[in-house]
Formats: C-alpha cells, sequence, structure tokens
C-alpha cells in the first residue's frame, strides 16, 4: 500500500491551521432548528436533502469538519459517524459535542482510504468536506465501497460555473469572465493558498458515478435567498443570485 497522498498531507495542514476560524460557524449550525446547506445557508425544508427518514439509518460524514452535519443526522435518529483530515477540526467537534449533550463517533482519517468496512453504511455525506478537497476518483470510489446496495450518497460542492469564473488568487469573489479552462478540470491551486480543491464537470462526475455503480437521483443548483448573508468572499449575493455558486448531488448505489 503506498503513503499518504501529498495532497491529503497538505490539506491536513492547511485545516489544522484554520480551525479556529470554523468555531464560530460549527456553533451556529449545531444551534440550528433546522439544517441549512451552503454559504448561503438555504434551509433544508427549501432544498429536500436529507431523505425524509433518517431513523435507523447508518450513516458516515466523510470530511465532516466540525460536525453540524452528524449532528443534524443524529437529531433525526440517524447513527452517523464523523470523520476528518483535520485533528484540530474534530477538536471543536468534539468540544461541540459536550457542549450539546450529544456524542457519535468521531475518527481522524483520511476519506479516500476509510477505515471502515464495505458495505458498512445506509448513507455517505459531504458538504464540503472530502467532497472537494479530496480525489473524487479516489473519495467516491470508497463511498461506493462503503454503502450497502441501495445507499444514498450526497454531497454540496462549489458550482463547476463558478470554479470557472474565480481569479486564481485565493479569497476574490467570482467574475462574470472565464478564467480557466473546462475542460481537463480536475486539480486546483489557488494562490495563497498550499491546499489542494478536487472539481470536475458534470459530464465527468455523472461517468465516474455511474463507473462506481451509482444513479444519479438529483442534482441541485443551488440559489441564495434575496436576503441572505454570508461571511465568505465566494461570491456576491447579486452573482448568486443569477448563477449558481454551489450544487448538491444525490446518487443512490445499485443494488
Amino acid at each position: 500500500m503506498t503513503g499518504t497522498p501529498e495532497h491529503v498531507l497538505q490539506n491536513r495542514v492547511s485545516w489544522d491551521d484554520w480551525a479556529a476560524d470554523y468555531a464560530a460557524d460549527g456553533l451556529r449550525n449545531w444551534s440550528a432548528a433546522e439544517p441549512t446547506w451552503g454559504i448561503w445557508n438555504v434551509p433544508e425544508r427549501e432544498l429536500q436533502v436529507l431523505p425524509p427518514d433518517l431513523r435507523g439509518m447508518d450513516a458516515v460524514e466523510l470530511g465532516c469538519g466540525t460536525g453540524y452535519v452528524s449532528a443534524w443526522l443524529a437529531r433525526a435518529g440517524a447513527r452517523p459517524v464523523g470523520l476528518d483530515n483535520s485533528a484540530a477540526q474534530l477538536a471543536t467537534a468534539r468540544r461541540l459535542q459536550q457542549q450539546f449533550g450529544l456524542t457519535f463517533p468521531l475518527v481522524h482519517a483520511n476519506a479516500e482510504r476509510a477505515p471502515f468496512a464495505d458495505a458498512t453504511f445506509d448513507l455517505v455525506v459531504s458538504e464540503y468536506g472530502a467532497s472537494i478537497w479530496c480525489d473524487p476518483h479516489a473519495w467516491i470510489a470508497e463511498a461506493a465501497r462503503l454503502l450497502r446496495p441501495g445507499g444514498e450518497l450526497i454531497f454540496l460542492v462549489n458550482s463547476v460555473l463558478i470554479i470557472l469564473t474565480l481569479p486564481e488568487q485565493d479569497g476574490l469573489p467570482a467574475t462574470d469572465k472565464l478564467q480557466r479552462p473546462f475542460f481537463g478540470l480536475h486539480e486546483l491551486h489557488w494562490l495563497g493558498t498550499d491546499s489542494v480543491e478536487f472539481h470536475l464537470g458534470h459530464g465527468d462526475m455523472i461517468r465516474l458515478l455511474r463507473r462506481h455503480g451509482f444513479e444519479v437521483l438529483d442534482l441541485i443548483e443551488i440559489q441564495a435567498p434575496p436576503d441572505a448573508t454570508t461571511r465568505h468572499n465566494l461570491a456576491t449575493l447579486e452573482w448568486a443570485q443569477h448563477w449558481p455558486c454551489e450544487e448538491l448531488w444525490k446518487a443512490r448505489k445499485s443494488r
């Protein structure tokens, strides 16, 4: 078995450094009465992302960060496990577990090589976790391995459109002009950061999911609500009202 990929190690260092900046977001999401998605916090009741009945489901969140998605799942009756590449992020998740009196397993590991047996889970979820910080050719193969037949995969990523229109410099908002080629989209390095992101075009993503035995159920392109706010400088509200800056994929593993 080969060693840990360099991008996994780079992202571990980056997220250990960034973890403190996400503690307040984690607290807000743990405190929320209803799940919300993405940087514009669009409510679950509008997007209908999660299965309607989570009771008794075994779930794993790949790239759980502060663990708020897993907390939502646990409150709805699922049995979640949170996995993350960053020990510092998991430390925040443990503090929030103690604060809210809600515990579930937290595992420090690489989602491209998850330490779980085959066919262990009914649901795999990733919101800005493995979905953008791991190589999709590796983590989606792992999701397929971990899911039982008929299990569901749900993941949120930046939209293809915003990836094509973001400047090279990290932290600058999306523009109204194409900044990079669509063909060959895969591994991205932003100026000003040592982290590594991964993004695929829609056709490549559909083919990858099908290759690993998934049926695509839905692709939800998120529009920011008119009165939404965000602390993230990914896009202006006007931009995100005209074009999606995030998209949610839902797929089912073939029986």
